[in-house]
């Protein structure tokens, strides 16, 4: 399947069958009707979770009567290390246990949301759901919003030929394997622009080789991952490699933020006193719509409980340091936040409020 972005074989689902059960919603395991997808979803471990320390419980349903799957990303990425240190934060014994899910990436984690089961929990690209819409009309009644976590910079790194975007024009540019935010963000960015390129998706080490040694054509490569990256930190380049700036402009403000690259993130890459304007794609943690009376929705309720209130220990030592500036009140545009959160916050708001 092709995506409007030319090429990129975009997989919406991950297979033909998904696709197939998300048209058609009669056939077993469906879940694009909201009544289907919140009965057969609810309940995969059967009914509500026992009160804890109810007599003669059964070890299995204690493991798994407050089990949270999140769908973090690639090993090599930043959403599944901080799919990690929510796990860490939040765990509570038999009380909560979170398993952090290594998957393809940001972007099918969305397909991992809406189809595999066990998965409550996501990490997210903002702009991930822009294709869903044509395959899940009402995709933004499936997938509500926990929190913002960070953002994810694009990066275009070119060879000193390349002054300005439009000389990539017809150029070979590397938008990483398949399934990596790159690789989606990337060329949707690009069409965005009107950037006609030449995509590849081959592993960035490897094309990275192949512009320092001017080989195969490779004149740039996109990286859209929260800085510093560390190929460019480590790395050695011949002067003449560089960032170059993307301009910030009404074809990209539905779901991209301004923000820049700075001497500070890349000292030898960076002049000091220059930086190069860009664009950031919110990374974002999303639940399932569950029904409010099933037990999956308790689930997402007691994991936001404990993620919120104890958000001071992931910014504390020893944890990202990008925990430092999440801000809980942070809405995200064109999607509502899952019910749970929404009354952390409001109960926490009507407190500090009869203090004062």
């Amino acid at each position: 399947m092709k995506s409007r972005l030319g090429s990129y074989p975009l997989r919406l689902p991950a297979t033909l069958a998904a696709l197939f059960l998300a048209i058609q919603p009669s056939l077993v395991g469906a879940q694009t009707k909201d009544t289907h997808a919140q009965t057969a979803r609810s309940q995969p471990h059967g009914p509500r979770a026992k009160p804890q320390g109810a007599a003669n419980a059964n070890p299995k349903e204690v493991m798994n009567a407050w089990t949270v799957g999140l769908a973090g990303g690639l090993l090599e990425g930043a959403p599944i290390r901080f799919a990690a240190e929510m796990a860490l934060v939040v765990d509570d014994g038999d009380n909560l246990h979170v398993l952090p899910i290594v998957t393809r990436g940001p972007t099918e984690n969305v397909n991992s949301l809406l189809y595999l089961r066990g998965i409550d929990i996501a990490i997210i690209n903002s702009d991930s759901l822009d294709e869903y819409k044509s395959v899940v009309p009402d995709i933004q009644r499936k997938v509500t919003y926990v929190l913002n976590l960070f953002p994810s910079e694009l990066h275009i790194f070119v060879r000193p030929e390349i002054q300005s975007l439009n000389d990539l024009a017809g150029k070979k540019v590397n938008f990483n394997t398949l399934g990596t935010a790159a690789a989606y963000s990337g060329p949707l960015i690009f069409s965005r622009l009107g950037l006609d390129v030449e995509k590849t998706f081959i592993p960035h080490q490897v094309a990275l080789e192949q512009m320092r040694k001017g080989e195969g054509g490779m004149a740039a490569v996109v990286f859209v991952t929260s800085k510093p990256v560390n190929a460019f930190v480590r790395g050695t380049f011949e002067p003449g490699f560089k960032f170059l700036p993307v301009p910030y402009n009404s074809k990209l403000m539905d779901y991209y933020l301004p923000t820049t690259l700075d001497p500070a993130d890349y000292p030898a890459l960076i002049k000091p006193g220059e930086r190069v304007d860009t664009i950031a794609v919110p990374t974002t943690l999303v639940a399932f719509n569950w029904s409010t009376t099933s037990n999956r929705y308790d689930r997402v309720a007691r994991f936001v409980e404990h993620l919120f209130s104890r958000l001071d220990k992931l910014q504390g030592p020893g944890f990202d340091p990008q925990w430092k500036s999440i801000n809980l009140a942070a809405t995200v545009p064109g999607l509502m936040r899952f019910p749970a959160a929404q009354a952390w916050l409001d109960n926490h708001a009507r407190g500090s409020q009869a203090s004062q």
